[in-house]
């Protein structure tokens, strides 16, 4: 290499590092005085977590939802059925929005009676209902009286207690078709077995005997078990009662669900 191409060089690469040693200084210089400018970022305004296919269903969730309410808007407010129900003034009812079981309370003399069933056994009678109530439709020999007794078999459960005795009665039973299957009768000595839900409770109902099958018994035993309920108005009516109720308050529950859902996919 000639000595003139060395000092050409050499000039070069002095010339670079003085023009990076320049440039260094100036951005320090701009970072002490805070005058560097920053890069922009842009910020999405789509929420956190929300999928792709979030708005097709809030949108199918609001259709439901019309749907329903559509065919809710033609019926009265109080169905007939349970006008009538309050206007015998025998049982109060005690339903909670949001919450799939119902309690019904009366008194009877010095007894309080407890009956609690739930809209959950509907569900999955709803399609094999269905079925059935389509192959009988081209029936005509079906009576009047059977078809309001084809009902959803619900199962109930009720206690008795006795304001001037410990202990209570609980009471397994099935209702369909207008009337009560007993399927178990247990006696508690402690009456708030029968109706407390602790922990502490449900560990001391396992050791408990609960009593024979009912259909193992002796049939006039049945029968004067089966008396004892009536009076109490255990009786056709709210065996009739109890399945309407129970889908009508799923019905509701029903919209409120998809209402809730839909407000949660869209938040």
């Amino acid at each position: 290499m000639s000595t003139i191409r060395a000092l050409r060089q050499f000039t070069a690469v002095s010339s670079r590092a003085a023009v990076l040693r320049s440039a260094s200084s100036s951005v320090r210089a701009r970072l002490v005085s805070g005058k560097l400018p920053s890069r922009a970022f842009s910020v999405s305004a789509r929420s956190f977590g929300q999928g792709t296919a979030d708005v097709a269903l809030s949108n199918k969730l609001l259709e439901e939802t019309k749907y329903e309410k559509e065919s809710m808007a033609e019926l009265p407010k109080e169905p007939e059925f349970l006008q009538e129900f309050k206007a015998q003034g025998k049982w109060q009812i005690e339903d909670t929005p949001l919450n799939d079981e119902v309690l019904l309370t009366r008194k009877f003399g010095n007894e309080s009676l407890r009956l609690t069933f739930s809209i959950v056994d509907i569900r999955g009678e709803n399609e094999e209902f269905d079925n059935e109530a389509a192959s009988e439709e081209n029936d005509e020999d079906n009576s009047q009286e059977e078809e309001v007794l084809n009902t959803y078999p619900i199962r109930a459960s009720l206690t008795v207690t006795k304001s001037s005795a410990p202990g209570s009665l609980a009471i397994d039973m099935m209702c369909q078709e207008g009337q009560f299957v007993i399927d178990n009768i247990s006696y508690y000595k402690e009456g708030s077995l029968a109706t407390d839900l602790t922990a502490e409770a449900d560990w001391k109902r396992r050791g408990i005997y609960m009593g024979p099958q009912f259909d193992t018994l002796d049939i006039g035993l049945q029968e004067e078990f089966d008396k004892f309920l009536q009076e109490r108005g255990i009786d056709q009516s709210l065996a009739l009662f109890i399945p309407e109720f129970a889908e009508h308050k799923e019905q509701r529950e029903y919209v409120g669900w998809l209402e809730g859902v839909k407000s949660f996919v869209d938040a």
